[in-house]
């Protein structure tokens, strides 16, 4: 293997850029650098991640050239690959997402609702600018975009730039994977062999074969009817919040026995319930705030002042090797399976050929051939259509300056009650968000 590739991560600031780099460095074998950069239009914030990681580069692979910058020029000039995660608005903003519509009786989730919503309309703009930077700079290179809420983005990305070489990806449904390779005493999730489609954060596994194929969904099934995805070993390290989710796939499993379901779904199927057990003074960002972004900075600043990787405690990001099997893909050709955030172009037969579904794909050098579903049940189908109206609209919202569009797709959001209600989570939304939004007519 004699090729060696150039990395931009854009959002170098990012608590989880670390872990990328530590994945990056654990998979040279696969996927080797011969330069990585971080990008980040907080220069003071990534200041901090990147002196960590170049001390931790300097240790580990001296070989690989390392810089950190804000000027797009130097950032995306000869790349082959941006894998990028950005928040625009940061934590402060998606505690807005989440309490502002808890004020109204509504869901207050970072992905999916009126929170998502407008998390979408943030974002577009953001990861727009970098498919430009990309193209003017690198028009070769591939944008592997972790970005969320990812179907939002990916609905932009489709319209606004059709042309552009960016696939959008989400690690969910490797985390679920994880736990059911768990529960059936699987090594890892590369053990088994699935069937899944839907939208991102909204989708259903139809087949799990372990690589004899043998079919593994009775006794998943069986499981997860009993206790949801918590696997049988105690797992110390996942969140009170996390586990709840993870317990109330059982619930939402009920309702088509024939499939699995990603714990997303609970969102729009359970939104009652979510209200009830949520605390609108103290939401999952303020969660992240005191624990991750606390210890994550903590870390980098130890290694900083010590000058040693080993005085500050940074974990390997296990999910994102999901990243390092995609831009490996594209490098050599490997045909891998994975799951994607692709045009339907008839993939799932009875649905809307430009929606945006998660399905599996075999990638190699010129990206992802989207593999065939088939038709999928009623039940599905109505689900998957109301939310990519909303999706849709989000988009349409966001290139029209259109307050109407946004008020539609809030409306038509399974986990919101009425227009009325929509309207006045909207006008506060509008409020919080003066400074990311376009201006809405």
């Amino acid at each position: 293997m004699t090729n060696k590739f150039s990395v931009v991560i854009a959002g170098g600031g990012s608590t989880f850029t670390p872990g990328i780099v530590l994945m990056l460095l654990a998979n040279q074998d696969r996927f080797p650098l011969r330069a990585l950069k971080f990008y980040d239009n907080d220069g003071a914030r990534q200041e901090v991640i990147a002196e960590a990681c170049k001390i931790i580069l300097q240790e580990q692979a001296p070989d690989i050239a390392f810089s950190y910058t804000t000027d797009p020029k130097e950032a995306f000039t000869d790349v082959d690959f941006v894998m990028a995660h950005i928040r625009v608005g940061k934590y402060p903003m998606r505690e807005q997402d989440e309490k502002i519509p808890l004020r109204h009786g509504v869901l207050g989730q970072e992905t999916c609702g009126p929170g998502g919503i407008a998390y979408g309309m943030r974002s577009i703009g953001g990861v727009l600018e970098l498919v430009d930077y990309m193209e003017q700079y690198s028009p070769n290179a591939w944008m592997l975009n972790y970005s969320n809420p990812a179907a939002i983005v990916a609905e932009a990305t489709r319209r606004l730039r059709p042309h552009a070489k960016i696939l959008n990806i989400c690690d969910m449904p490797i985390g679920i994977e994880g736990r059911m390779a768990q529960i059936v005493g699987l090594k890892d999730r590369k053990q088994m062999r699935v069937r899944y489609y839907g939208l991102n954060h909204f989708g259903w596994w139809t087949q799990i074969e372990d690589l004899a194929g043998n079919d593994l969904m009775p006794q998943l099934k069986a499981y997860v009817a009993q206790h949801g995805y918590v696997p049988p070993a105690k797992d110390t390290h996942t969140e009170a919040s996390w586990n709840d989710t993870f317990a109330k796939a059982k619930d939402v499993q009920a309702l088509d026995s024939a499939t699995l379901p990603n714990t997303y779904l609970k969102y729009y199927l359970f939104p009652d319930y979510v209200v009830a057990h949520s605390n609108p003074e103290r939401t999952r960002a303020n969660e992240v705030m005191d624990h991750r972004e606390k210890q994550v900075f903590g870390a980098c600043r130890a290694i900083i002042e010590a000058g040693n990787a080993s005085a500050g405690e940074l974990e390997i990001d296990e999910h994102a090797s999901y990243i390092v099997d995609l831009a490996a893909a594209i490098a050599f050709n490997t045909q891998e399976r994975m799951l994607l955030i692709v045009p339907n172009n008839g993939a799932i037969a009875n649905f809307d050929a430009d929606a945006m579904v998660e399905i599996p794909c075999l990638v190699g050098k010129n990206g992802p051939e989207p593999l065939t579903v088939g038709e999928i049940p009623h039940f599905q189908k109505g689900m998957m259509s109301q939310q990519v109206a909303v999706e849709k609209l989000v988009v349409d919202a966001w290139e029209e300056h259109s307050y109407q569009k946004l008020w539609q797709a809030i409306t038509l959001s399974k986990t919101v009650p009425s227009a009325s209600v929509a309207k006045a989570i909207l006008d506060d939304l509008i409020e919080a968000n003066k400074a990311y939004w376009p201006e809405l007519n």
